[in-house]
Formats: C-alpha cells, structure tokens, sequence
C-alpha cells in the first residue's frame, strides 16, 4: 500500500550521526516541512543540521495528494468571521507567497510541476459557497464561482481559484535535499534547552525546529489537547477519466480529485483517527458507481494534524522555551503551508519582524468548540477500560480494520498489528 509517488523518484539517502557535534539551528524531522526550514536557512548562510529517526520522507510527505494551492477548503470566510479581515488577509498573502516560492523552486529542477485550477465544492449548500468567493474577492482574490466541473456528479456550487499547482512531492523533497547537513536513523530521546541527545550523540544549538508532525514534547505547548488527527484515504485509478483542476469536498468526509499524469487520485474515505469512517470501502464504492472500468493501480491513507481553529501552529513552541520553535497543525494543507513554516520561523531564529508571526502562534487562545471536542475523546480515551494501551498518555487503542493497525482516537498515534510504532506522537512500541 505504497503511494504512487515511490514508484519513480530515485530516493536519497544520509548517514546517521556519528558522535557530538555543534550548530546554530537543529532541525528535527525530515518531512516535507523540515527539509524546506533547513534549505531555506542554508540559502541564507545560517549553519543549520537536520536529524530524522528513519529515512527522510518515509512519513506523511510520501502519502500526500501534493497539490499546491492557497485555497484550503473554505478557510477564508472561516477566518475573516472569527478573527477579522485582516487575519485573514495574513494567512492569504502568506499561503499566496508560499506557493509562488514552491513554484519557483520546482521550476528549477524535474518536480513534476503542473499549474492547475483549485475548486472547493459543496454537494448541496450553494451559500457557503457563494460567502467564500465573497471573502476571497474582498481580501483581492479573483475568485470565481461555478456550478459547472468535470466531476461525474452535480453540485450545488464551488469556489474557483485560477494558476495553482500540483507536483511530485519526493522528486521534489529528495532534489532540495542533495547538499542539506541530514542525519538519517539519528533519533532525539532527550531534549534540553540547547542540547538533544540521540542516539547516535549530542548535538548542541542555539536554536531548535521541531518539525515531527505531531509534537513530541508532552511538558510543554499542550499540543496534545490543542489538536487531534484525522485520517484519509486514496485511490489510483487508470483508465478512469481524469481531470485537468483540483477537487475537494469542503466537508472532512468528503471527496478529492486530482491527475497525476494518466492516473486519477480519488482521495476521501476520511474520519478522526481511532474513530469510524468510510475508508477505502466507500472509495472503491465510488470507483464501482462512475468508474467502473477502472483499475486501481495502488491504495495508500495519510494522517492530518487538525488544529482547534484551522490555522497551523507555527512558531515558538511555547511561552516558557524562547529558543525552541514548532511547526503543526496543517490540516490537511501541508504543502504550502511547510514553506509559510520554513519563510516564517528563518525569520523568527534570525530574530527578524514577520508579520504573521502572531497569526500563526502557537500561544493564541485555545477557547474554540473542537477544545470540548478534544477533552471529550481524550477522557474517553483514558477511561475506556481495555488494553492495549498507547504509551503516549495512555488511552486504550481502537483496532482499524481497514489498515490493520492500532490507532489512538486521542492523539492519533499508530501501531501495526505486533505493536510496532507507525505514527506519532508516541516516540516507542506498544
């Protein structure tokens, strides 16, 4: 159940560690967004040193859709109606940076880069269509609305931006990568305030990024109450018809389209990690009704990192670590949204002005309705009497059929069926 992005990017390889070493800024995790911190601060001069428990990539990055755009379902009117026009104007300039930076780089390089039209759509709700498109014009988005798609199904409307993009997401992590300082199978199992220990030796900085996903230091920033995780699933089809824009259902549960080439990625099936949902049993019952001759080539799921009010967590860590930074939460967004992180906290560690950073504070007020949410799952979680257990904080894991795997509805850490660890924020084995 490998994505289809493994079967033609030539993967690079690093040597772990060896021995103490010093840096200015340590990087920790090798997705997609801790690559971009330490190509964007080695452009700028700064020493800086990447460290990845595993193989670079071998995580979400591999199992994303890898589409570049600034539309995140319908975010903006989410934003301009909870925290004012000019919010929602920073997170828009900066996505809109970011994907022009994204760009930039691919053309540089055999990226797969491919400019696309981005939709959201809603199956049956034309107005909170009409109120995105409304927003989006109001902060100088030319976007357009439009009832007519490519899709095999009608609906109600969807919300139209024009010149976004898609790539091949490890072409283009393994072509920025070549000359970065990365350490492979180097795992941090302490962490100070300037110092992480791994296993293969210490490495002294001044600065520290945390870039694991999910946040793996439990004593401060209470990441795992501010998010929870949400899983999806993906078919590649050929011999389906494909499609030249971006598709996706502003609902969670719904569905996604793109093209890679000559395969369909029909992406949907989603729900809370730990939780019921439709899996890839309700994707091959979609392929069964509008693409019947089609042939699935391969299958994958990816995990999301969902915040309590759809805006990543980016930038210090916590109040009380002035020196220690953080990058999360990018709901399902998180191609344009690790280069705002790797812009954002070059910033922040060379001690410039950036005016999103208080938009993406990790310290901004937690009082949403996903808190209760949240809280709900995790005493759940801690009291449901059964075994086995997560080692994370201890919630009773959910079996998942359709993965065969064991899953924490509470923080979204994942196990394979012998209790080998798939997914953080636990750091071992069940």
């Amino acid at each position: 159940m490998k994505s289809i992005w493994n079967e033609n990017a030539e993967r690079r390889s690093f040597s772990p560690l060896k021995g103490d070493i010093n840096t200015d800024v340590l990087i920790i995790g090798g997705g997609m967004c801790g690559i971009l911190c330490a190509y964007m601060l080695k452009n700028e001069g700064v020493d800086c040193v990447l460290v990845e428990a595993d193989k670079i990539c071998r995580g979400i990055t591999m199992d994303t859709t890898a589409k570049l755009t600034l539309q995140h379902g319908l975010i903006y009117n989410k934003i301009m109606k909870r925290y004012g026009t000019e919010k929602a104007f920073l997170y828009y300039q900066s996505q809109k940076k970011a994907l022009e930076k994204l760009k930039e780089i691919s053309l540089k390089m055999d990226a797969d880069l491919e400019n696309s039209n981005s939709l959201v759509y809603s199956l049956n709700d034309r107005e909170v269509i009409e109120n995105e498109v409304l927003a989006l014009n109001k902060l100088g988005c030319s976007a357009k609305f439009c009832e007519k798609t490519e899709l095999p199904f009608d609906i109600a409307g969807a919300v139209k931006i024009e010149n976004q993009a898609n790539f091949h997401p490890l072409k283009f992590v393994f072509n920025i990568s070549e000359n970065l300082k990365i350490y492979e199978n180097t795992k941090v199992i302490e962490l100070g305030p300037d110092t992480a220990v791994t296993n293969r030796g210490k490495i002294k900085a001044k600065k520290i990024i945390v870039a694991t996903h999910f946040p793996f230091l439990n004593k401060h920033g209470g990441f795992f109450i501010k998010m929870y995780q949400h899983r999806s699933y993906v078919l590649a089809l050929k011999n389906a018809k494909t499609v030249k824009n971006m598709y996706v259902d502003e609902k969670d549960d719904g569905l996604s389209f793109r093209s890679y080439k000559d395969v369909l990625l029909l992406g949907g099936g989603g729900h809370r990690t730990g939780g019921k949902g439709g899996g890839w049993t309700e994707l091959e019952r979609i392929k069964k009704e509008y693409y019947p001759e089609a042939k699935i080539v391969t299958k994958w799921a990816t995990q999301d990192c969902m915040t309590l009010d759809s805006i990543p967590y980016i930038g210090r860590y916590s109040k009380g670590t002035p020196d220690l930074y953080v990058a999360t939460g990018f709901n399902k967004w998180g191609m344009t949204s690790s280069m705002v992180s790797a812009m954002l906290l070059s910033d922040m560690v060379q001690e410039r002005k950036n005016d999103c950073e208080y938009l993406y504070s990790p310290q901004r007020s937690i009082i949403h309705p996903q808190l209760a949410v949240n809280v709900f799952e995790s005493v759940k979680g801690l009291l449901t009497p059964t075994v086995p257990r997560c080692p994370h904080l201890g919630c009773a894991l959910k079996y998942n059929k359709e993965e065969h795997s064991w899953d924490c509805p509470c923080h979204g850490s994942r196990f394979e069926e012998e209790g080998n660890l798939i997914n953080n924020p636990a750091t071992k084995d069940k």
